[in-house]
């Protein structure tokens, strides 16, 4: 808690040069109540340790990623008599590894072996953008003689691909699509489990201590069961998608119901278009499919709820005259 400037007295220049802090920031931290007011002496605004101390903890919550509004609540709780021990414990446990994998230091000889002496600088540089290098500090650009691999089982199947014979600015490319899709994944999963699950941990006031305790079991919990279930479901889409593709390759008619009928219907070129570019020309009757097949159910539920308040229209009283 903030107590009266006792002990040291600082200047705000001094607090600011012990801090790290600019003088104009202690001054909005300050208009934004992170930071209680000085003391008055005289005529000279005095600082104590405490406020030291609160502005290095305001600098350590920004670095783990935490917003001033936040980090606002996190104090005001503190100042009341609650720790955040168990909120960084929390952020320690979030911010930790999600994967087994170790970083390893590879060279740029190593590399070219293992590309086959393709990878230029513009390949190089382009990895370095997407991650799956990392520039180690203090050397040159384009003279690096190492670089970190964040993922090396990524760099390995980029590695595999590309002596199958895939180029390299195809597999950039795939890995940005795929990547925007498994952030879209990551980002529902996270919705689904903080509606369903984190929710009960907190309210609408700053967690205590069992709170984030609390929540960081869950975090250890549910970080494999992410990875789990996107690995079912990629080996379930994998061998469907692979039993058509090859299906098609082969000539062999796609097997149907018992009943099911086809029929050609016409569909403008620009729809067609739209569709293909979508989900890809080899999905796109199946889309279309899907799509006309929901919206039928859509409407049969439309019209099965018109009904049902036609019903219970029907079976109201009439209203008696006074």
């Amino acid at each position: 808690m903030i107590d009266e400037p006792a002990g040291v007295a600082y200047r705000i220049e001094d607090l600011a040069h012990h801090s790290g802090a600019t003088v104009r920031t202690i001054r909005a931290y300050q208009d934004r109540g992170l930071l209680p007011r000085p003391e008055r002496r005289g005529r000279a605004n005095v600082y104590a340790d405490t406020h030291l101390a609160r502005l290095r903890q305001i600098a350590d919550l920004l670095d783990r990623g935490y917003t001033l509004a936040s980090i606002k609540e996190l104090l005001e709780a503190w100042d009341a008599g609650r720790g955040l021990g168990g909120v960084l414990g929390l952020v320690a446990e979030v911010d930790g590894p999600w994967t087994d994998e170790e970083a390893v230091r590879i060279s740029r000889a190593e590399l070219d072996e293992r590309f086959g002496g393709e990878p230029g600088d513009a390949a190089v540089a382009e990895a370095v953008e997407l991650g799956v290098l990392e520039r180690i500090p203090g050397q040159i650009p384009g003279q690096e003689d190492a670089f970190l691999v964040p993922s090396p089982q990524e760099l390995a199947v980029a590695a595999e691909l590309h002596q199958a014979g895939v180029p390299l600015p195809a597999i950039s490319d795939q890995l940005r699509e795929l990547r925007g899709q498994v952030e879209h994944i990551a980002a529902r999963f996270l919705e689904f489990t903080t509606e369903h699950v984190f929710a009960r941990c907190f309210g609408d006031h700053p967690p205590t201590d069992a709170d984030a305790a609390e929540a960081a079991a869950l975090v250890r919990r549910l970080r494999p069961l992410a990875r789990q279930t996107v690995d079912a479901e990629l080996a379930r889409a994998m061998q469907l998608f692979a039993q058509q593709q090859l299906r098609r390759h082969l000539g062999v008619e796609q097997p149907r119901s018992g009943t099911e009928k086809s029929r050609t219907v016409a569909i403008p070129a620009t729809t067609m278009s739209l569709v293909e570019g979508l989900v890809g020309v080899e999905h796109a009757a199946e889309f279309i499919a899907l799509a006309a097949e929901r919206e039928a159910r859509a409407r049969a539920m439309d019209q099965l709820a018109a009904n049902s308040n036609k019903e219970a229209q029907v079976d109201e009283p009439a209203p008696t005259a006074r």
